[in-house]
C-alpha cells in the first residue's frame, strides 16, 4: 500500500527550506537525525510523533481535511427548485440587510445559504464582517476559496445577474427616512 508519507516530507522539506533551514538544520531543528529523514522518505509509514515534530520544525501544523467525494458530497446542497419566486425571495431577503441566523437557515439548504453570504460580504454597502460570520454559522467553511468556488459552480444564483439585480431593488425601495 503506498502512502503519502513521501509527498508530506517532500512538501515539509520543501517548507523548512523556505524557512532557510538545510536538511540537516531541519532534521536537527525537529530533534531526528537527517539518516532518518532520509531513511523515512522510504518508508511506507512513520511515528505520529516524528512526523509532528518535522512539521513544526518546517513551520507547518499537521491536520485533517476530508476526501474529495467528501467534499463534493457535501457541497453538493442547492435548492431542489430555483425559480423566479425562489429568486424574489432571496432580493427580498439581501435587501433587508439582515444578516439575521435564522431568517437566513430558513429560507434554504445551508451550504447554498452560506455561499450567498459570502457573495453579499463582498458587496458595497453590505458589513463584510457579519456576512461572513453569517456565512460561517449557516456552513462552517463556506468562506474558503476552495468552498465558495465550489459553490460558485453548482448555485443556480449567477452573481452576473443576482447582484444587478439586487443593486435595481435598492434602487427601488422605499426610502426609510432617517431617526431624529
Amino acid at each position: 500500500m503506498k502512502t503519502i508519507l513521501p509527498k508530506l516530507l517532500q512538501e515539509m522539506s520543501a517548507a523548512a527550506a523556505a524557512r532557510g533551514l538545510s536538511h540537516r538544520q531541519w532534521a536537527f531543528a525537529a530533534g531526528v537525525r537527517p539518516e532518518t529523514v532520509s531513511r523515512l522518505r522510504h518508508r511506507g509509514d512513520c511515528d505520529l510523533s516524528t512526523l509532528e515534530a518535522l512539521a513544526r520544525a518546517a513551520g507547518l501544523t499537521l491536520g485533517a481535511t476530508p476526501a474529495p467525494a467528501v467534499r463534493a458530497k457535501e457541497f453538493a446542497h442547492m435548492p431542489s427548485r430555483y425559480g423566479r419566486e425562489e429568486e424574489e425571495n432571496l432580493l427580498d431577503l439581501c435587501l433587508a440587510r439582515q444578516p439575521d441566523l435564522e431568517r437566513w437557515r430558513a429560507m434554504g439548504p445551508a451550504f447554498f445559504m452560506g455561499g450567498l453570504a459570502v457573495m453579499l460580504a463582498g458587496v458595497d454597502g453590505y458589513d463584510r464582517g457579519r456576512y461572513l460570520d453569517l456565512a460561517e454559522a449557516l456552513h462552517p467553511g463556506v468562506t474558503t476559496t476552495e468552498a465558495f468556488a465550489s459553490w460558485l459552480e453548482q448555485s443556480p444564483v449567477r452573481p452576473s445577474r443576482f447582484l444587478p439585480m439586487l443593486e435595481q431593488w435598492h434602487a427601488q425601495a422605499p426610502k426609510v427616512p432617517a431617526a431624529a
